[in-house]
């Protein structure tokens, strides 16, 4: 297949699926506001240092160089956001010192697993930094309807433009290196199963926290 035609096909599954999971944060926004938002940011800063260790774990053993750059590069993007995520958060009160990573989680379980270049490009670049930038605009919304425009503005000066960033040059990789019928369907394999795990991650911690809000990495 083509590759407009097989991006354009692959941006539409992506689109579908994720449509679920930003829903499920626009009602939260529309039902009684709850959620601790010192709690949503603990999450963010989870998710940041996992995807920054991804990242630079995969870097090594990815031939490709321009591949190699652009995961080496994520990771210190990733790493970028974690301080500023942090340090929003020591600002809030929080003792960064007391902060301890949570264990691994089935959609990082699953990412790790990925060994070939065209799976983590997928879902790595092109699909969990998607789902990042969606549900980080409905966690900015959560913010501003409590004040916190600091916590916005972080977000929306900083994170959300490396979160497009890297979903652009996901997409621009997929063109160069999936150019086959079978690359094609392993990359579109890797794309659901990250929206099939994120969503069901995301209920099981949106019961616990009581929003969907969850920002993203």
């Amino acid at each position: 297949m083509k590759a407009d035609t097989y991006l354009h096909e692959l941006d539409a599954l992506k689109a579908g699926r994720l449509a679920a999971i930003v829903g499920a944060g626009q009602t939260s926004l529309q039902g009684p506001a709850s959620g601790d938002a010192k709690a949503l940011l603990q999450v963010a800063l989870a998710n940041e240092i996992n995807v920054c260790e991804l990242a630079a774990t995969w870097t090594p053993s990815t031939p490709e160089v321009d591949v190699k750059i652009a995961f080496a590069r994520q990771s210190g993007d990733e790493a970028g956001h974690f301080e500023l995520v942090g340090d929003r958060l020591v600002a809030l009160g929080f003792d960064l010192g007391s902060f301890r990573p949570p264990g691994s989680n089935p959609l990082f379980e699953y990412l790790r697993g990925l060994s070939g270049t065209v799976e983590r490009v997928a879902a790595g670049l092109f699909t969990l930094e998607s789902i990042a930038y969606a549900v980080n605009e409905n966690f900015m919304a959560f913010c501003s309807q409590r004040g916190d425009a600091e916590t916005v503005r972080i977000y929306r000066e900083y994170i959300q433009p490396d979160e497009q960033r890297h979903h652009r040059l996901g997409r621009e990789l997929l063109a160069k290196y999936a150019t086959d019928e079978a690359s094609q369907a392993r990359a579109r394999e890797a794309v659901g199963r990250v929206l099939e795990i994120a969503s069901a991650g995301r209920a099981q911690a949106a019961a616990r926290l009581g929003t969907a809000c969850l920002p993203g990495c």
